[in-house]
């Protein structure tokens, strides 16, 4: 009797983002959190993390720029 091991699946890009926005919040289900270290690879999660930090970032200093427009600073 052999057992046949499988190799985890891989998330997807919508689950990779997914998984990044919930380490966002701080906030994982524990199925996704063991989907994620055993099918997903490090270099896909740390280059969405820095894509959407800067979106961000970016984000923040449009909302800044336009709160101080309205407000005519």
């Amino acid at each position: 009797m052999t057992q046949e091991r499988r190799a985890p699946a891989r998330p997807s890009l919508w689950q990779v983002i997914s998984s990044v926005l919930a380490a966002f919040f701080g906030v994982q289900s524990e199925a996704n959190r063991q989907r994620d270290f055993t099918g997903g690879n490090a270099a896909t999660f740390i280059a969405v993390g820095i894509v959407m930090t800067v979106l961000l970032v970016l984000g923040l200093i449009l909302l800044v720029r336009v709160i101080l427009a309205q407000a005519g600073v």
